[in-house]
């Protein structure tokens, strides 16, 4: 645990992130919870200890930095789509307690994860939620200011199923790795009414692949899906 303390502690500082030690220990009895679940309820494919500090915590670490300055680092309610084990949507409700979390996943399993994390860490800021991202509505039900994503499905799916969630004035968070061209062509033919204003370049400390964070919301003028 200590070998992973000091990569979790390097990472922490090359992303200049400054979390305070409460933090940094839920981050890592996360990463604890998500390996002893795993073996249950196979959570995700990566196994190693190591490569889970690398691959899932520094990679949705990366995201912290950039969602701050895009949203001046105000309270607001986030929702993770397929969200999985919890990445990003768990490092988010960890690092930043004024950000309300709701980890959404079609899997049940998944959703009872989450929540199982909620409860052990005591994050009251975060939930999970078993349910299609298509079924949530801003207009009957909570909506969100920020809608993300991490390697979840094309941008098009991603804007066209959770659309009715997003709030007025919200916006789009989906993270990749390299640049997602065919994408963004597809995107304009698909989801017309949406404007990519910002594809952002992440590093991952430890981690030597391409990462970027697409940045969209409504265009000017578009009707809500809601």
């Amino acid at each position: 645990m200590s070998d992973l303390r000091n990569t979790l502690q390097a990472g922490l500082q090359q992303l200049s992130l400054a979390p305070d030690s409460r933090q940094v220990d839920l981050l890592l009895d996360y990463l604890g919870l998500l390996q002893k679940w795993n073996k249950v309820y196979n959570l995700t494919a990566v196994r190693d200890p190591a490569e889970m500090m690398t691959h899932h915590l520094l990679d949705s670490l990366a995201a912290i930095g950039p969602l701050l300055t895009q949203t001046q680092g105000r309270a607001l309610d986030l929702l993770d789509v397929g969200s999985g084990g919890g990445l990003p949507g768990v490092v988010i409700a960890i690092v930043c307690p004024q950000i309300q979390v709701t980890c959404v996943d079609t899997v049940a399993k998944k959703a009872a994860f989450i929540q199982q994390a909620a409860t052990t860490l005591k994050l009251p800021n975060l939930r999970g939620l078993h349910a299609r991202v298509e079924s949530l509505n801003a207009l009957s039900g909570p909506g969100y200011d920020v809608i993300g994503s991490r390697a979840f499905a094309s941008l098009a799916d991603f804007v066209n199923w959770s659309g009715s969630a997003l709030n007025a004035g919200g916006v789009w968070m989906a993270m990749k790795g390299k640049h997602p061209a065919d994408e963004l062509t597809a995107l304009k033919t698909q989801a017309s009414a949406v404007d990519v204003f910002h594809v952002e370049q992440l590093q991952v400390p430890g981690l030597d692949a391409e990462r970027c964070i697409v940045w969209m919301r409504p265009a000017a003028g578009a009707v809500s899906q809601a």
